[in-house]
């Protein structure tokens, strides 16, 4: 049952600064964060432009009234807002769409807009006894709820009734706007496939840390996951693969027996109501098309669409290997999974799906893929070398090149804008091309440079496929991606002209994610580093007191059910050799404050084993040091096992 308590709020104490941009006359302080029951009171992810917080709290009464403006845009903000102020609380609430000294809750569109806010800013204030959100726009006032439920206790994430809960936010002024316009994520829905309901589901998930694109990966060599009429075999064969479980990229070849039963796709309808979903919740969906790599299911389904002579014995990929990276980029493809730039036919089936595409997204750019194209079929192609001497083409990038500013006209036909991966900066493709940058910083700033508008969504920081912790707890990709360097991410680097530079994104590729639950689980909480990344301003990111809100949130996911890596408080190991080539652990770790016990004997240690403070080696016949941290007497960290014979391993490769 809920307990009832008033505080009045005195002089406001000011722990955020106001960004240099939108600095108001009396300048605000940096102070810490004051907590309540041993946590911030204040832990807004991501950080706001400026938080004022003053003495005292608001308290949720029994009959909640919410005044706002009858605006269409704002319906399901107001439906979320009355969800969450209801359902765990038990109390009553009601709107009404006129002004009324009694509301508890006002939602104002500012009738003179507010420079500082633009589009998508807000200001919430609350008091003892009301709560103000103004803004210019519906989507303000949809942030400024976001945040507003972040200031009440973690119980109001439930989907059920909570007793016993104090529900209060502390008494607050917040000023806050969006430092890049597009922050987004992106969701490979080819390597796997996700039902319309469990892309609705990381949507309401990626909108509550404000993120407003959801870069959609349609296509690939797995499959073909939408809807084109004229061409059923895209869904028909191309949609479908043999279920496999195991290492992807290492599963063996299917079987001519093996059942392609495994994948699905979106009809025109679905995608008609995903786009209607997400523009509620004012995000915009970018499709993606991936080619003329990544294609394999579009060759299975329409084999004249390739230039090599076996591509109508081709199937669907299921996980199998079919690229040699052993010499780097571009790969050496082991089957074609290009579509051939010489074949007229492919121009004639893009100009098809371009257009549908095109009236089933009204988001101003399509995405045309262009990345990791191998070359060693194209190169053996008799067709491809005609076209090389027609075009006055002198390599394969060149080639690539073709390809590509010919499917940007006729994106651009259809009225709309034409972005590719990095890759398509190969073939000097015209300023006019978006380029999204994924191959680290590099080509980002060069992008920028040569007057392109460039997406920042850099492997370096922001792939959450990449491993989040030690290989031997997660599933095996590339590489490794804590979110202590997640959180490093800047869109707009030193040196470029920012107007070039559109926002940025993280990305996540599904090959090792089967299901929605490993989705969630690679996305938070270094999701909430990169929303961080690309809605505050940069002076105020600090990676303590990040940490600080994102250990609040895990709380928030729990109640929500929403899963998440708890990676970050996994040690780290780093081994080396003594002069006498005896092996030396060295353990630490990714946040403070953490202690980290070990054992040797095959017993699981806890807090009354011995401590880690300093390089330690292993008793001659141990096999496996077993670790886990600890934040005072509470278990936080995963049990670890790792086999010294993998130590010894990471020591001579050193």
């Amino acid at each position: 049952m809920k307990r009832f308590f008033l505080l009045l709020c005195f002089n406001a104490i000011t722990y955020a600064a106001f960004s240099q941009n939108a600095a108001p006359e009396n300048s605000a302080t940096t102070e810490s964060i004051p907590s309540f029951n041993n946590a911030p009171e204040v832990a807004i992810i991501p950080e706001p432009v400026s938080v004022i917080k003053s003495e005292g709290h608001f308290v949720i009464p029994e009959n909640i009234l919410i005044e706002a403006p009858a605006l269409p845009e704002l319906k399901q903000a107001i439906s979320f807002l009355q969800e969450r102020l209801s359902i765990p609380t038990g109390s009553f609430v009601s709107v009404i769409n006129t002004r009324n000294q009694a509301a508890t809750i006002k939602l104002i569109i500012n009738e003179k807009a507010s420079s500082v806010l633009g589009k998508e800013g807000y200001q919430l204030s609350v008091t003892p006894n009301h709560i103000t959100i103004r803004a210019n726009k519906a989507a303000g006032l949809f942030y400024g709820i976001q945040s507003l439920m972040q200031l009440f206790p973690q119980e109001i994430e439930s989907k059920e009734p909570v007793e016993d809960v104090n529900w209060i936010a502390p008494c607050v002024e917040i000023t806050d706007y969006p430092r890049v316009g597009w922050r987004g994520l992106m969701f490979d829905v080819a390597r796997h496939f996700f039902t319309k309901a469990e892309v609705k589901q990381y949507i309401d998930a990626m909108v509550r840390y404000k993120y407003n694109l959801l870069h959609l990966h349609l296509t690939d060599d797995e499959g073909w996951r939408i809807e084109i009429k004229g061409y059923p075999k895209l869904t028909e064969v191309g949609a479908w693969n043999v279920k496999k479980v195991g290492e992807f990229g290492n599963f063996s070849t299917p079987g001519p027996d093996e059942p392609r039963t495994y994948g699905g796709f979106y009809t025109q309808d679905d995608i008609r109501e995903l786009v209607q979903y997400a523009k509620e919740r004012f995000v915009d969906i970018m499709p993606e098309i991936d080619v003329p790599g990544h294609s394999l299911a579009a060759i299975a389904s329409y084999p004249e669409l390739s230039c090599t002579p076996s591509a109508p014995n081709y199937r669907v990929r299921s996980g199998e290997r079919i690229m040699d990276w052993s010499r780097g980029a571009p790969p050496t493809a082991l089957v074609d999974n290009t579509l051939c730039p010489a074949n007229e036919l492919v121009y004639s089936f893009l100009d098809t799906v371009i257009t549908q595409v095109a009236q089933l997204f009204p988001f101003d750019y399509i995405h045309m893929g262009g990345d990791e194209a191998p070359f060693n079929f194209w190169e053996k192609s008799d067709a491809i070398k005609a076209l090389m001497q027609k075009e006055g083409l002198k390599n394969m990038h060149q080639v690539q090149g073709y390809f590509e500013k010919r499917i940007q006209k006729i994106v651009e036909a259809k009225g709309k804008k034409f972005m590719g991966w990095d890759e398509i900066l190969d073939g000097d493709m015209p300023s006019s091309a978006a380029v999204m940058s994924w191959r680290g910083m590099k080509y980002g700033i060069d992008a920028a440079k040569k007057k392109h508008d460039v997406v920042m969504s850099p492997s370096t920081y922001a792939y959450l496929d990449y491993m989040q912790a030690d290989v031997i707890t997660e599933p095996k990709v590339y590489a490794s991606l804590r979110l202590s360097k997640s959180y490093e991410f800047d869109p707009i680097p030193a040196g470029v002209d920012p107007k070039f530079i559109k926002g940025g994104q993280a990305n996540l590729w599904t090959e090792q994610v089967y299901n929605i639950r490993q989705a969630e689980y690679m996305t938070w909480p270094r999701g909430f580093a990169i929303a961080e990344s690309v809605w505050s301003p940069a002076e105020k990111k600090n990676w303590n007191n990040f940490f600080n809100r994102v250990e609040q949130h895990f709380k928030r996911l729990d109640i929500a059910e929403t899963k998440y890596a708890p990676s970050v408080y996994d040690p780290i190991f780093s081994v080396s050799r003594s002069a006498d080539k005896q092996l030396m652990i060295e353990l630490s770790t990714e946040v403070q404050g953490l202690d980290i016990y070990y054992s040797f004997d095959n017993s699981f240690p806890d807090r009354f084993y011995p401590k880690y403070t300093e390089k330690i080696t292993q008793p001659k016949d141990a096999a496996t040091l077993k670790v886990i941290t600890y934040k005072g007497k509470k278990p936080v960290g995963r049990m670890m096992v790792m086999p010294i014979e993998e130590l010894n391993k990471r020591a001579w490769r050193k």
